[in-house]
């Protein structure tokens, strides 16, 4: 006989999970004993659950394996709710548990006892209680292939303590393997339908489903031979197409008017993916114009068609569809040679131009006070050789981050998907992990670092690689522009309440030493390449305060 605690992580171990990460409680009690059995897997040891799921998340995106969670109670799935709703939108594969009271006397409305299922099942595919030890195997096994079955996304079990502390005979078994690699049909009518269009009047939309597929390669294969622009979506998750290359053209703006008119000379759009036009804030009619076809490749089939009507939407692993593709393609595209050459050409001109100008730009804003964004941002990157992974949730600098990636590529850029605040900092703790402790660069905003700077502590205790940047304007500059802008109030400076974080100031150095890690504050802009290059070659978790001005 076994407990349900042990078969549990007797599951978890043949699937091949090499981290639980959670924050215990006494109804996670029995799990903790379990794992003195269980060596191959470690315990992430997380101060509140905000920081928990945010770094399960940043694990997921790093490594693509599904993480699990493992959650105290109703009250700990509460404290979560933030970042699992963010990784409902980012669509992170992950199995979210908690421990759940003894059933026998939840009839009696016993002290942590909530309902758990109803609580997390807006934010996840589906969620279940485990009622008896012998449906660990079965249950668990359903939840990470459910949660790595398109769409993407977390899955709930509510474990029971009476049930890991029962005995079973049940069994572990064997992990299942899973053939996802299905190739999409009417790839040849989508090339054929695909080259009515000449190259640069047709645009590429690549989605954080390319990245999620691991179909980077196969989509620059598919540009090239169109000779297409491609943008990103309005809100990425990261970089699904390289900054650098000519064709990149950025990430479509954030209101449909805006994304309406910019791609006005299109005739058609391809999305590789799932939705990229999602707005932020309202504006009159749809982002795509009338005019414009629109034809998808997306491994989820829910995502096609789901907002604007496709001329052809085929449905299959990004991968092996694009590869299949791809012959096709270029066959049906073969009288478009020299054209493509001529709007490639186009492009790298206007490349080299926008690089220019930006170039130009930083080094009139260089001769500023107090640092300007657009110099802080810079300042970091050129710190950055290119094995470096960027975690970005810094409000003030990631449009110019994402500006400046076209001329300082990184290993890979990953972003706050959903705009919920308080993953970055945690994300980065789990995508060091999820990549064998690659470095990593934090880029986090003084407002989103004090959502879950719990994580530090875990990245002390784990000596993970990373240095956090915190770009420190003193006040929700974002809030303040916005107001600005909605016709609030006249002049750029905001009189309303709660915009302003300078009244005490926060010593972000201090809570660095509370966490036991090391930090450094930077106010002027010749200050920051060094730093950064000190907290990267330290090895070791580190914090640097960047002082900004609020343009």
């Amino acid at each position: 006989m076994t407990t349900g605690s042990q078969l549990l992580l007797d599951v978890l171990n043949g699937a091949g999970i090499k981290y639980i990460f959670g924050n215990p409680g006494t109804t996670e009690m029995p799990i903790m004993h379990a794992l003195r059995q269980f060596p191959e897997i470690q315990y992430i040891l997380g101060l509140q659950e905000t920081a928990v799921v945010a770094m399960a998340d940043g694990y997921t995106k790093a490594s693509g394996r599904p993480a699990f969670v493992n959650l105290h109670t109703a009250g700990g799935l509460g404290h979560a709710m933030g970042a699992l709703l963010h990784s409902k939108i980012a669509k992170t594969p992950m199995l979210v548990t908690v421990g759940q009271q003894d059933t026998r006397h939840s009839f009696r409305d016993p002290l942590l006892y909530g309902d758990a299922i109803g609580m997390a099942g807006p934010a996840v595919k589906w969620a279940r209680e485990v009622l008896h030890p012998d449906q660990i195997p079965p249950l668990v096994r359903r939840g990470l292939q459910a949660t790595m079955t398109p769409p993407f996304g977390p899955v709930f079990l509510s474990l029971p303590i009476d049930v890991l502390t029962g005995e079973t005979s049940a069994t572990a078994g064997s992990a299942s393997t899973i053939n996802r690699t299905t190739i999409a049909g009417g790839l040849q009518d989508l090339a054929t339908a695909l080259a009515v269009f000449q190259p640069g009047r047709m645009a590429v939309i690549a989605t954080d489903e390319v990245d999620a597929c691991e179909a980077n390669s196969e989509l620059i294969g598919l540009v090239e031979v169109l000779g297409a622009p491609v943008y990103g979506p309005s809100w990425p998750g990261g970089m699904s197409f390289p900054a650098d290359h000519p064709l990149w053209k950025g990430n479509l703006p954030t209101t449909a008017t805006d994304m309406r008119v910019l791609l006005s000379g299109m005739e058609a759009v391809l999305v590789v993916g799932d939705n990229p036009f999602i707005p932020y804030l309202y504006s009159e009619g749809p982002a795509v114009p009338e005019s414009c076809k629109v034809f998808q490749l997306t491994h989820d089939g829910s995502e096609a068609g789901r907002t604007y009507q496709t001329e052809l939407a085929c449905i299959g692993n990004l991968k092996a569809s694009l590869t299949a593709l791809l012959p096709f393609l270029i066959d049906a595209t073969r009288d478009h040679k020299q054209a493509v050459g001529a709007v490639r050409a186009f492009a790298a001109v206007e490349r080299e131009k926008r690089v220019a100008s930006l170039t130009a730009q930083i080094a009139e804003e260089r001769q500023r006070t107090p640092i300007p964004p657009l110099v802080a941002a810079s300042e970091v990157l050129n710190a950055l050789s290119n094995d470096v992974i960027v975690v970005d949730e810094a409000p003030a600098t990631m449009m110019h981050v994402r500006a400046l990636l076209e001329q300082t590529p990184v290993r890979r850029y990953l972003f706050m998907r959903s705009a919920i605040l308080g993953w970055g900092l945690p994300a980065a703790v789990g995508v060091s992990l999820g990549t064998n402790r690659s470095p990593v660069v934090a880029l986090v905003g003084d407002g989103s670092a004090l959502y879950a700077p719990q994580a530090l502590w875990t990245a002390a205790r784990l000596r993970v690689p990373v240095t956090f940047v915190i770009i420190n304007n003193s006040e929700y500059n974002i809030l303040k522009r916005y107001s600005v802008a909605q016709g609030y109030e006249e002049g750029g400076n905001s009189t309303i309440a709660g915009m302003d974080l300078s009244d005490p100031p926060i010593d972000f150095a201090a809570l660095a030493k509370a966490f036991g890690v090391s930090s450094q504050r930077v106010a002027s802009a010749d200050e920051i390449e060094p730093a950064v290059r000190r907290g990267l070659s330290s090895g070791h978790p580190n914090l640097v305060e960047i002082v900004i001005g609020t343009s």
